[in-house]
């Protein structure tokens, strides 16, 4: 059998995007590169070429975090927000606020671990406040930054794990 890995978007509603992705690794090892520092900055890069030269990552009910990026040319744009829930390998609830410079309104988002297939299926559900943000957020390339970014977490896992 083969597993899809490609990442899977839609839309609920006016308010909610649903963003789906199997990945070839354990409940474990994918929550663990949610919130290991570490391996954030190795995958959650976006396209190719971006860098991610700041992560801080307190990943406990109540920790913030901050994510910058930087296209390497003088571009780039950062997150903040903080951590609702953490079930450690099942499921992470948090809000994020993305800096463009100024903020965008919050994104209220939880994310699933399941193990599936031999794998583990993620499911991430971001509620936004209207349509119109969900729109934008669309419209910004997000899709395509977020698939890149998961490509690169299969590898991300495989290369911690040859560290234990």
């Amino acid at each position: 059998m083969t597993i899809s890995t490609q990442l899977k978007l839609t839309i609920e509603g006016d308010r909610h995007i649903v963003i789906t992705r199997q990945f070839a690794a354990s409940p474990e090892a994918v929550f663990r590169a949610h919130t290991d520092p570490d391996l954030i900055q190795q995958w959650m890069l976006g396209p190719e070429k971006w860098t991610m030269p700041v992560c801080i990552n307190d990943a406990v009910p109540g920790g913030k975090f901050r994510y910058e990026w930087s296209d390497g040319k003088g571009g780039g744009f950062y997150i903040t927000g903080e951590f609702i829930e953490l079930e450690p390998f099942s499921r992470i609830v948090h809000i994020e606020r993305m800096h463009l410079p100024g903020p965008t309104p919050e994104n209220h988002i939880e994310t699933r671990f399941e193990a599936k297939n031999g794998g583990t299926l993620m499911t991430m559900r971001m509620t936004l406040p209207d349509e119109k943000t969900r729109e934008a957020m669309l419209a910004s390339g997000m899709e395509d930054g977020m698939e890149a970014s998961y490509r690169r977490l299969g590898g991300a896992i495989a290369k911690d794990h040859g560290r234990q």
